[in-house]
């Protein structure tokens, strides 16, 4: 239904003659990649409206309300009907494409139109269609990047090896991202009243399977430890059932009221957009998903400078198999690993300190893709 109303809301926003440019994203994860540059985009040309477009309902959904960009749609399918008036609409200045979104009617159409196109944080495995002996239609594709900016070596390498020359090894934007919270006031009240002067561990955009492990060390620790469970998933039935099950005093974020925080041991966090605020106030941080949905965002507890513990299931992605090897992310598969892990960071000052600015001066060597993007984007504009 969403999808229909796209052309609606696009000749709405975007009166003919206006400068536009237009950047496509798949989810929430390339959003946030995308995101300091739409920021930077409307600082150096505010004369230009922003569209983002979304493919995934889960990122749309989130993010429409967005005011990073002057109007947020679903990306029409990839049809060569849809893709010409999609951009009879639009007629952007500059289409910028994030990681790995590859459309080719709609590629085919921009280079038809000339307009400059660019892939960024764009990241390249063998495995993919492009560099099979049967991929010649999706290679032809890429031929409609005026460049890309790709995040490591190996992208490319193989992006070499099949012609394609005009690339940048940038790095990827959410460095930048992430390294900008450090600049924002992070401070909650609720936080500072929970935690008082106790160590805190935070678990954030947990689900079941990583729940389980926490509650046993929970109800087991006898450290002198604040609890804070971000769950991933908040309806009220879950949430119940996680409270259910911890035995130490628990308080949900809406249920405060005016309840002395400082008297819980456990909050649990049922709402959501705090989360990276509430790393803030960690000595430790978990983050889920690594044992079976998918890796969650690793990079905002890193960039506090503090210790990150991880579920076995983190290949993929880059930045936690970096720190893994680094040893700033600390993985475990059981719930003796855990606490064994978790045990050692709460109790040894070194250790603790000495992994977590592994994690802070990893991204610190990580930042600066955005700048590299937006000289090249001067001078196509």
């Amino acid at each position: 239904m969403g999808r229909k109303k796209t052309f609606e809301l696009v000749q709405t926003a975007i009166p003919r003659g206006t400068k536009s440019i237009w950047m496509h994203v798949a989810s929430l994860g390339e959003f946030e990649q995308g995101l300091p540059l739409l920021e930077q985009l409307r600082l150096q040309y505010p004369d230009h409206k922003l569209l983002l477009s979304f493919f995934s309902p889960s990122g749309y959904e989130v993010k429409k309300n967005t005011s990073a960009a002057d109007v947020v749609v679903y990306l029409p399918m990839d049809t060569h009907s849809n893709a010409s008036r999609f951009l009879d609409l639009v007629n952007p200045s500059l289409a910028i494409f994030v990681k790995y979104e590859i459309w080719p009617n709609y590629l085919h159409q921009l280079k038809k139109r000339n307009v400059p196109t660019i892939l960024v944080s764009a990241i390249f495995s063998n495995r993919q269609i492009f560099f099979k002996p049967f991929g010649g239609f999706m290679r032809n594709s890429l031929k409609s990047f005026s460049h890309f900016f790709i995040q490591n070596e190996t992208s490319k390498t193989l992006l070499a090896s099949i012609g394609f020359t005009n690339s940048t090894l940038s790095g990827d934007t959410r460095f930048d991202r992430v390294h900008e919270i450090l600049k924002r006031d992070n401070r909650l009240d609720f936080m500072e009243q929970f935690k008082g002067t106790q160590p805190c561990f935070v678990a954030g955009s947990t689900w079941p399977e990583d729940e389980k492990i926490l509650v046993d060390y929970i109800n087991s620790s006898d450290h002198d430890l604040k609890f804070v469970l971000a769950p991933h998933k908040i309806k009220p039935e879950h949430i119940e059932r996680l409270m259910g099950s911890i035995s130490k005093k628990t308080i949900c974020y809406s249920n405060m009221g005016n309840h002395p925080l400082s008297d819980y041991d456990v909050l649990i966090i049922d709402t959501i957009g705090l989360l990276t605020q509430i790393y803030s106030y960690a000595n430790v941080a978990y983050v889920g998903g690594g044992f079976a949905t998918g890796l969650h965002n690793t990079l905002e507890p890193a960039v506090y400078g503090i210790p990150v513990l991880i579920g076995p299931h983190f290949k993929g992605f880059k930045e936690a198999e970096d720190l893994v090897e680094l040893k700033g992310i600390i993985p475990i598969s059981t719930s003796k690993e855990f606490a064994l892990a978790l045990d050692q960071l709460i109790t040894d000052a070194d250790f603790l300190e000495k992994t977590g600015k592994i994690n802070a001066t990893y991204i610190l060597q990580n930042v600066g893709a955005t700048p590299l993007i937006m000289q090249h984007i001067a001078h196509l504009l």
